[in-house]
């Protein structure tokens, strides 16, 4: 009797489909392109067009790319600060938010930035000197804005997919 209880509780927890944390954000560019890591890691050279449909006249393709990045690196921050008093919870006077939200966006911005930058470095290896056409692609789904982002964060981190044009545009 007591192994078949046992074996229906084992039954019925594998049954329970596990849901996974998928929170999502849609963020202001403007938080990533103004931050002081944006103007150290970015250059003028490659011009950036947010939405679907922002090519401008003249412009000649050189090709598209998809690029995801997953960050963690503020859950890893918070983890550290935890581990270095003691391995009990970050201090509460630590001068920040330790919300799970904060470290969500804190990552989806770091990953925002590692795309741009991505992105800026290939469009200077194929000769081009913007990107354009310039959406989130969470999951093959197009969200097309010329002020925000989308952003995904899990169990394992802010998940960002970008989808754009690289293009030469014409000199001006």
């Amino acid at each position: 009797m007591r192994k078949s209880v046992v074996l229906c509780l084992v039954a019925a927890a594998m049954a329970v489909p596990a849901m996974a944390r998928n929170t999502e954000y849609k963020l202001p560019l403007a938080d990533v392109l103004q931050s002081p890591e944006a103007k150290a890691r970015l250059d003028d050279s490659v011009k950036f067009y947010f939405g679907e449909k922002s090519m401008p006249a003249g412009a000649e393709p050189k090709g598209f790319d998809v690029i995801s990045r997953i960050s963690n690196a503020a859950k890893l921050r918070a983890r550290a600060a935890a581990n270095s008093f003691g391995g009990g919870p970050p201090p509460i006077n630590s001068g920040r938010a330790t919300s799970q939200q904060t470290d969500d966006i804190d990552d989806c911005k770091i990953a925002a930035l590692d795309l741009l930058v991505e992105m800026q470095r290939k469009a200077k290896q194929v000769g081009a000197n913007a990107v354009v056409d310039f959406v989130s692609y969470y999951r093959n789904v197009t969200f097309s804005s010329a002020t925000e982002y989308e952003c995904h964060a899990g169990g394992t981190g802010s998940h960002i997919t970008f989808k754009a044009t690289y293009s030469v545009l014409p000199k001006s």
